[in-house]
């Protein structure tokens, strides 16, 4: 037992001795390894770090969560000409739900709203995602209000000038003052801001920060029921312990008799449930995965046969010095161990080096871009055993090679 420990220790020192007297390759080589631990890592930090942000969005609605709409959150196989044909989720079709169908927790009615510009005295911010909406989005998205109030029913359904601001919206058209009790403009129009909802940081889409909330019936008034031809979409949350099958079944069945389907004609909507929107993420998420995983390969490749190269570059002008060991009796276990050591410690050092790259800049792109990436333990695990055998299997056969070496033909070939 204590024989193989003094070679393994033998073996690293050698291992470490050579990578110190070579520097510059030993530098290249730990490069090459550097860059392939630091793609792979930072495209699976990245990903994990989409796929937490999307779903903690998520987390806030029931997952029988469903948009009623013309449009298919996921694959369908209806036909684009066909789908692009249906009609559009209207108002009057919010209200026949709400009053018809049963089990309904909460039911509201968005209009999916386009950029606008927010104007207050001489400060313009372009590009926010306005949201007509009535007011019971609120019982139905996590959302949180951090100063005033949301809009109530009665504001709703009157079409008051009202608007509810995200955090970031706030802060660029009011900085630190206060919003409240504020005049805004917006479609040309004067709205007073009553509300400012907390922070829920991005997810998919535009981020709730970004935003701004209007009654969807103060924009019904002047746009003809919608935003310049925007769709629009009923959201229903089913009452908690509800079969959401036979719920479904029976929404289905009262909408298609409100818009006048008979028993051989194909739905002209999509029911859309959260659940299954998690799916069609889930899946995406594996798909960024997997092209992450093949791009990555290709780093790693060339990372794991530039140390092979340096590994028989190592082997060739090390000959006589193998020879002369082998003739003094070191064992061809101690000049494999001795090559594999160093080709590991190449990896290990360079995958090390890539998993702290991955660190710094995710630590760094939290702080700068308000977006939490996530390096999960798993993920640095993966990176250290990755470069652990990337080493193993590109030393193994320079190592193999110089143990073999037969002596007298080694110190031979080397003077």
């Amino acid at each position: 037992m204590f024989v193989y420990l003094r070679l393994f220790k033998e073996s690293f020192s050698f291992a470490i001795n050579a990578l110190r007297n070579n520097k510059l390759r030993t530098f290249l080589s730990l490069l090459g390894i550097t860059i392939g631990i630091f793609s792979i890592i930072a495209v699976l930090a990245a990903v994990d770090s989409l796929d937490k942000s999307i779903k903690d969005q998520l987390s806030g609605l029931d997952k029988n969560t469903m948009y009623l709409t013309k449009y298919s959150f996921g694959p369908t196989s209806v036909p684009r000409w066909q789908r692009e044909n249906f009609p559009q989720a209207e108002h009057d079709d919010y209200e026949f739900i709400k009053r018809n169908v049963p089990d309904i927790d909460a039911i509201a009615y968005v209009i999916f709203g386009g950029s606008e510009n927010l104007k207050y005295e001489g400060t313009t911010v372009s590009g926010v995602t306005v949201t007509p909406v009535s007011n019971e989005i609120y019982d139905i998205e996590n959302f949180k209000v951090e100063k005033g109030r949301f809009y109530t029913e009665s504001e709703s359904y009157s079409g008051a000038p009202v608007i509810v601001l995200g955090s970031s919206t706030a802060v660029n058209l009011f900085d630190d003052f206060n919003p409240i009790g504020k005049t805004v403009r917006v479609y040309g129009r004067k709205l007073t801001v009553i509300g400012v909802l907390k922070k829920m940081g991005s997810g998919l889409g535009d981020s709730p920060d970004e935003r701004a909330y209007v009654p969807a019936n103060f924009v019904r008034r002047f746009k003809n029921g919608g935003v310049d031809g925007l769709p629009g979409a009923v959201i229903i949350k089913p009452e908690k312990d509800v079969d959401i099958g036979a719920f479904e079944l029976v929404l289905k069945q009262k909408y298609r008799a409100y818009r006048g389907l008979k028993a051989d004609e194909p739905d002209n909507f999509f029911i859309n449930k959260i659940s299954g929107l998690q799916d069609a993420i889930d899946g995406i998420i594996a798909t960024l995965n997997i092209i992450g995983w093949i791009i990555s390969a290709f780093s790693l490749l060339v990372g794991g046969f530039g140390i092979a190269n340096i590994m028989f570059v190592s082997v060739r002008e090390r000959t006589n010095l193998i020879g002369i060991q082998k003739s003094l009796g070191a064992k061809n276990k101690f000049i494999l161990f001795q090559f594999l050591f160093e080709a590991v410690i190449l990896s290990v050092l360079g995958g090390l080096i890539g998993i702290i790259l991955v660190w710094l800049i995710a630590l760094l792109a939290s702080r700068l871009l308000e977006f939490e990436f996530v390096l999960s333990f798993y993920n640095i695990f993966l990176g250290f055993a990755l470069s652990t055998f990337i080493g193993l299997i590109s030393g193994v056969i320079p190592a193999i090679s110089a143990s073999r070496l037969d002596p007298v033909e080694a110190i031979r070939t080397g003077m």
